[in-house]
């Protein structure tokens, strides 16, 4: 039985990857994380990230497929379900075994597993993009968190600095205890050790809100009342286009 390590980076699954076909030896089991792992049956061969090798297998991809289906690999690897890595693995071996592009072939199982997570994880990835709600803090920075069910805060990123170019802002992943704070030049990836932030809620300690926050919040209360046609409440229909985990996250379903 082949059983492979790695430590659960995206570069290190197309490590992985490049290793399985220089050692001739294709994994029946993938474990996430650093080092040897003693299993049952034995012990699992632990994957070294090489950034070098990760390109080869990426540009393979490319050139056998395409760009967009590379990316589509990575999106689906951030889905960080544990049956992923070893889904992505018999999808690229796809790919690189086939004398054609097999992205669209849906005959195969594995092509259609890889497009339905997709989906899901891009989905996820919209949703982030729509229902982020910003506080603003006594700095005069901006704030905003959420834990959401796959870790899609990677592929948000673009969006909110195109879209809040001119604001500091960081967006933290409550769930995966990180984020990214964008400071009007860059994006740098963050970790706090201590947050004042109620995790039920994603909101900020008062002592860390700007003073005209608690109004804001409260105005867009009102406003979204005042818009609401209450004689058409479809509850079905609302909760389908904003799923209920997301309304702890935003002022005006506190």
């Amino acid at each position: 039985m082949n059983i492979f390590s790695f430590d659960n980076t995206f570069e290190g699954l197309l490590t992985l990857v490049f290793d399985c076909y220089q050692q001739k030896r294709f994994p029946d089991e993938i474990l996430s994380g650093e080092g040897s792992q003693n299993v049952l049956f034995g012990s699992a061969m632990d994957i070294t990230t090489d950034e070098q090798k990760a390109e080869r297998v990426w540009n393979g991809i490319v050139k056998r497929s395409s760009e967009e289906n590379a990316h589509r690999i990575y999106r689906v690897f951030l889905s960080g379900l544990p049956n992923a890595p070893m889904l992505l693995v018999k999808y690229m071996r796809l790919m690189i075994d086939s004398t054609k592009n097999e992205e669209t072939n849906f005959s195969e199982p594995v092509v259609v597993e890889v497009n339905k997570l997709h989906q899901k994880v891009c989905r996820e990835a919209h949703r982030i993009n729509m229902f982020v709600r910003f506080q603003k803090t006594v700095e005069g920075s901006y704030y905003a968190s959420f834990a959401p069910l796959y870790d899609v805060l990677p592929l948000c990123i673009p969006h909110f600095k195109d879209r809040f170019a001119d604001q500091l802002w960081i967006i933290y992943d409550l769930k995966r205890n990180y984020g990214f704070l964008y400071d009007l030049k860059a994006v740098t990836r963050v970790v706090f050790d201590e947050l004042k932030v109620n995790p039920q809620n994603g909101q900020l300690h008062n002592s860390l809100l700007a003073e005209d926050e608690k109004l804001f919040q409260q105005l867009w209360k009102q406003y979204y009342k005042s818009i609401c046609i209450w004689e058409r409440k479809n509850p079905k229909v609302h909760r389908q286009f904003l799923p209920k985990r997301f309304w702890k996250y935003l002022p005006e379903k506190f």
